[in-house]
Formats: structure tokens, C-alpha cells, sequence
């Protein structure tokens, strides 16, 4: 049984990419599924931020932002070469893509999504500003196949979880959306065995629940 333990949130796209990493490196880890209106204690002692995903490794270190969590995994083990078969130009191309999604896309998803709390523009304003990541998204599709290469790596599975969130805001929108490569790779992703297997349902945890994740 392994030491480390991850605090999640089985719909959070942060917490999503965690899983990713977590599950095809093959660490097994205790997970702890949040309900974020009743954070447990634990988890606000060890993070002041109190969001997901949160993993405290064996040696008590506390990993607090997503994409860490993903490097922790895959420098752990990478069976499918997410990080390790990168270039040093294609890794700095991964980091790149994976900020201008967290920074800047997310920014207009959050928008998008809960356009009732920001009146400041309309919900189609929003989803104009959000298209620009989606545009460029394609024509690395286009280009490589993936986002970086001929092959799934870090940047596909940091940012899919978001995609997925935002094609879900309005479906029906994004299903006639002019972004064949996006949709199909999106398709892909949710298909996939490794995406079935990183979203079973927990139930929320408490003192003394053990939750072992991926689960047999």
C-alpha cells in the first residue's frame, strides 16, 4: 500500500490531470474525495490554499498544484513517455501551452460557465475569448497529430480536463463547433480506458476511510 495520499474532487480539471499522471504511472495512493462546501480539516492543515488536488507524499511533503503532482507521478515512472520521450524544445512547448491554459484560458472557461456572476460581458463574449485557446489547440492537432507530438504526453492530458469542462457548457454548441481535430480528440479521451478508469465515484471521506486509487 502506498504512503501518499491525494485529496481530489472527482469533477475538478485540476484534479482530473492529477489522476491522469497518478494512474498511468501506476503509484498506487490513498485517495480522499472532498466534497468542497465540507472540506475536511486535514486537508485545510496542510494547504492554506484548500483547494484540489493536495498530495502528501510518503516523506510528508505536501504538493499543492496540479501540474507538480503530474511531474511527481511521471518522474516516478513514465510507462507511455508523457514526460521522457519529450524534447528539450517540446518540453518547453508543454509548459508553454499548459500555462496559457491555466492562466488564461481557464480565466474565460470560468467566465463562460458562470457568466450569471460576471455580467460584465455576455456568456457568448466570454466563449469568443475562450475560443482563441481552442484555435490554437487545433493547429497543434493539425501539426503534430497531438499537441506536441505524434503521441498523447503531458500537455494533452493537463489540458483535456478543461476542454471537456468547456465543451460541456453548452454541448450542443461545441458538437457544430468548426474544430473537427479538437472535438475528435476530445472523443478519444473520454473513450478511453484511462479516463474510465480515473472517474469512479467515491464516496466523501472521513477520519478513518481508506480509498485506494487507481482502484483494482
Amino acid at each position: 500500500m502506498s504512503n501518499a495520499i491525494l485529496y481530489s474532487f472527482r469533477r475538478c480539471p485540476y484534479a482530473m490531470r492529477a489522476r491522469l499522471a497518478i494512474a498511468i504511472s501506476g503509484i498506487k495512493v490513498e485517495l480522499r474525495e472532498v466534497v468542497l462546501r465540507d472540506k475536511p480539516e486535514e486537508l485545510l492543515a496542510i494547504s492554506p490554499k484548500a483547494t484540489v488536488p493536495v498530495l502528501i507524499t510518503a516523506d510528508k511533503t505536501v504538493i499543492d498544484e496540479s501540474i507538480d503532482i503530474m511531474f511527481w507521478a511521471l518522474q516516478h515512472t513514465d510507462p507511455d513517455g508523457w514526460l521522457t520521450d519529450l524534447t528539450e524544445q517540446q518540453q518547453k512547448a508543454s509548459q508553454q501551452i499548459m500555462s496559457n491554459n491555466d492562466e488564461e484560458f481557464k480565466y474565460y472557461l470560468d467566465r463562460y460557465k458562470y457568466a450569471d456572476r460576471y455580467p460584465e460581458h455576455s456568456q457568448q463574449y466570454y466563449r469568443q475569448q475562450a475560443e482563441k485557446m481552442l484555435q490554437v489547440l487545433e493547429q497543434h492537432l493539425m501539426k503534430n497529430g497531438y499537441l506536441i507530438s505524434a503521441k498523447p504526453s503531458i500537455a494533452d492530458m493537463a489540458i483535456l480536463p478543461f476542454i471537456r469542462q468547456f465543451a460541456f457548457v453548452d454541448k450542443a454548441w461545441f458538437d457544430e463547433s468548426p474544430y473537427p481535430l479538437l472535438k475528435q480528440w476530445l472523443e478519444d479521451f473520454m473513450s478511453s480506458k484511462l479516463f474510465e478508469r480515473i472517474m469512479p465515484k467515491y464516496p466523501q471521506w472521513h477520519v478513518h476511510d481508506v480509498y485506494m486509487f487507481p482502484s483494482d
